[in-house]
């Protein structure tokens, strides 16, 4: 009993010192234990007013009154009711002199108190524009052409989701601006002109860009289509295919898949398809790769079946250089893909290739995506190239690009920003009421 006396004593005496120290403690204000980041919200506020331009218009035109008074009752809506503003406008002065000028100002307080802060935002004139001007792959050394197989007589396969067609038209809108002439192939009798070294519309041949829109599929002119169809007959035609690289010092691009696995041409194939179901098919199977690459290095022609690429699904990522590549060019992939159908370099060996660039960074001895360059025996000199990416079907065209431009690496020249007048620089200074 008296232990219990004793604990309620106890209680009512903790009880009476909080509530004391309660009633006498001075608690401080919501503004000292959360204050406005004036410097951020300033920023934030000058942002918000730029979101459709309308800063920048009002910054540039001083004398419209009704652009001004609507700046003001954007700012009255934008800020806290405690926050109070000075808002200026400066003229950048390009010339000597003095290098920024008053230009207008707006205000809703005479003083902005003790407690205050500030932020500059720069706005560029609305008649402006930016361009920038690439350097055209292969102008400096008698090539700068972009082939792009959008051959109507022929079928893909590997391109699930995709038509050749689409994917053509989507290379041709981001790799145009960086050849001296992009041409559509439109179909198989034209690919055999160019192939016989005879130009479509008087384009340079040599060091040209030959990109596969096809997948693993290749378009085959009636020329080449040989009885009997089997896949040794069809993987010759692979072989005289890199032949051709190697002689006008082609770079082949392989957008997707075992390159060269099938050839395709809808009339003179009509009756054959690829065991899937998608006729205008014959199959050269893994020896389409290795007879290209026979060609390449100039070997004699044997049919070889072993396969070249691992049947894996690996994640592979973007090499660093790459990743940066994406930031200079503005052209940005995922950088993780899925590869089912990657290179292996321990098969790649015995055909005088060198790696020229990684596009992923290696998986043991597989490259997903790379750049292989050719080089005949004791020559330093670039005898034909193979882009070839081993990635799962529905191809993203972006990292095609990708590594061509990172391959190439041609320069982006950004024009001069000459004229007067057209910078302008806006200051927002926030203060709070009562702060003085």
């Amino acid at each position: 009993m008296i232990r219990t006396i004793e604990v309620l004593f106890v209680i009512i005496i903790l009880s009476g010192a909080f509530i004391a120290v309660s009633y006498f403690t001075v608690l401080p204000s919501p503004r000292e234990v959360s204050p406005i980041n004036l410097r951020r919200l300033s920023f934030t506020t000058l942002q918000t007013l730029d979101s459709n331009y309308d800063l920048s218009r009002a910054a540039f035109d001083t004398d419209n009154s009704t652009a001004w008074s609507g700046l003001q009752v954007a700012l009255a809506a934008s800020l806290p009711p405690e926050v109070v503003y000075n808002l200026t406008v400066y003229d950048v002065n390009d010339a000597e002199g003095q290098l920024y000028n008053y230009v207008n100002s707006i205000s809703n307080t005479v003083n902005l108190g003790t407690t205050n802060d500030v932020s500059t935002y720069a706005v560029a004139s609305s008649n402006v524009t930016f361009n920038v001007t690439p350097e055209k792959i292969g102008e400096a050394s008698n090539g700068g052409t972009l082939y792009i197989l959008n051959c109507s007589d022929a079928n893909g396969w590997w391109i699930t989701g995709y038509t050749a067609q689409s994917l053509a038209q989507d290379l041709y809108n981001l790799l145009s601006p960086y050849f001296v002439n992009t041409i559509m192939v439109q179909n198989t009798s034209q690919f055999a002109q160019i192939l016989s070294g005879i130009s479509l519309k008087g384009e340079n041949i040599q060091n040209a860009v030959v990109i596969n829109t096809y997948g693993e599929a290749v378009p085959i002119p009636a020329t080449y289509c040989r009885a009997p169809y089997s896949n040794d007959a069809y993987a010759y035609y692979s072989y005289f295919l890199g032949q051709q690289v190697n002689l006008y010092n082609w770079t082949w691009a392989s957008i997707v898949g075992y390159p060269f696995y099938y050839v395709s041409n809808t009339v003179t194939l009509s009756a054959g398809d690829n065991t899937w179901g998608i006729y205008g098919m014959a199959m050269t199977g893994p020896g389409g790769s290795r007879a290209f690459l026979a060609g390449l290095d100039n070997q004699t022609y044997v049919y070889n079946n072993n396969a070249i690429t691992d049947s894996a699904n690996r994640q592979v990522t973007f090499t660093q250089n790459v990743v940066d590549m994406c930031n200079y060019y503005g052209i940005y992939p995922s950088i993780s893909q899925t590869s089912t159908r990657a290179l292996s370099n321990t098969a790649l060996s015995g055909y005088n290739l060198r790696v020229g660039l990684n596009i992923f960074n290696p998986t043991g001895d597989y490259l997903a995506g790379a750049v292989y360059n050719h080089y005949a025996t004791g020559s330093t000199n670039i005898t034909g190239s193979l882009l070839a990416l081993g990635l799962t079907r529905t191809p993203d065209v972006r990292v095609t690009c990708l590594g061509l431009l990172s391959y190439f690496e041609p320069r982006l020249y950004a024009e001069e920003y000459s004229e007067k007048g057209t910078s302008r620089l806006v200051v927002l200074q926030l203060g709070l009421v009562g702060s003085v």
